[in-house]
């Protein structure tokens, strides 16, 4: 086989490992998709109606949720891949990359299992997460097919960014715990960006945060493409986060990889 069908075939090996494990022990899973689906629960049925007068224009409780949603599924996306750390800290600690460091098996192939599994595992916990906003009132009669399209992408893209990032973070991990703490930051960096109030209803402090983060022009793209808001340049920052958490998680994980000998 050449070089190219090997990968495939053994990458595909190594994703249909990782969709077993997730199968085998959903309790992880679970758990993290519980934490985006209470805070929308929460949110909008508890604080709906005070939050609104954070977004103004006379806003409502249902004019909240279409507010809310698009950070909240980007928040999903943060959080589902704390399962990705563990689980490739887990594999780095307990004695299965050494086993298949031994094996005729393209050494890529590893990785790549972790971050296409991850990837497959958010964009359904995005999907549910959605289809609770959907359920509880959530509405986009004004986005098209195209702008649909491109919002699935930069779900897809924002996940597969911060998939190789916590790759990377796992793999520095000393065990699963660490991992998880490590993670933390992607399920934090939400609480303080625009998903939840507007940049300039926030303390002076925390303005410069919020900006100046992956998570606020994502968000902001995202909420423009489902409900028509201005985008501006956003869109190239949300792009240009992604491009860059992406590669930085890739090389990052590649270097770690190619010289732990556990």
């Amino acid at each position: 086989m050449n070089s190219l069908s090997l990968a495939v075939r053994d990458s595909s090996t190594m994703l249909r490992r990782n969709l077993l494990r997730v199968r085998r022990y959903p309790s992880m899973t679970l758990n993290l998709l519980l934490t985006p689906v209470m805070m929308l629960l929460l949110f909008v049925f508890v604080f709906g109606e005070a939050m609104s007068a954070g977004i103004g224009g006379g806003a409502d409780r249902s004019d909240y949720l279409a507010y809310l949603l698009p950070g909240l599924l980007l928040m999903t996306i943060g959080s589902t891949t704390i399962g990705t750390a563990v689980s490739v800290s887990m594999d780095m600690t307990e004695g299965i990359i050494a086993r298949f460091r031994t094996m005729a098996i393209h050494r890529g192939s590893i990785l790549i299992g972790h971050v296409i599994g991850s990837v497959l595992q958010t964009i359904i916990s995005v999907a549910f997460v959605g289809a609770v906003g959907v359920a509880i009132g959530f509405r986009s009669t004004d986005a098209t097919l195209v702008e649909w399209v491109a919002a699935f992408g930069l779900l897809t893209l924002f996940a597969l960014a911060l998939t190789w990032i916590a790759v990377g973070m796992g793999m520095v991990s000393p065990n699963a715990e660490a991992a998880s703490n490590n993670a933390m930051p992607l399920i934090f960096l939400p609480l303080i960006s625009s998903a939840f109030v507007p940049v300039d209803a926030m303390p002076g402090a925390f303005q410069p945060i919020a900006e100046y983060q992956p998570f606020t022009p994502a968000i902001e793209t995202l909420r423009g493409l489902l409900l028509g808001t201005e985008i501006g340049h956003n869109g190239w920052l949300a792009l240009a986060w992604c491009v860059g958490l992406a590669l930085l998680g890739y090389f990052w994980s590649k270097s770690v990889f190619e010289r732990d000998p556990k």
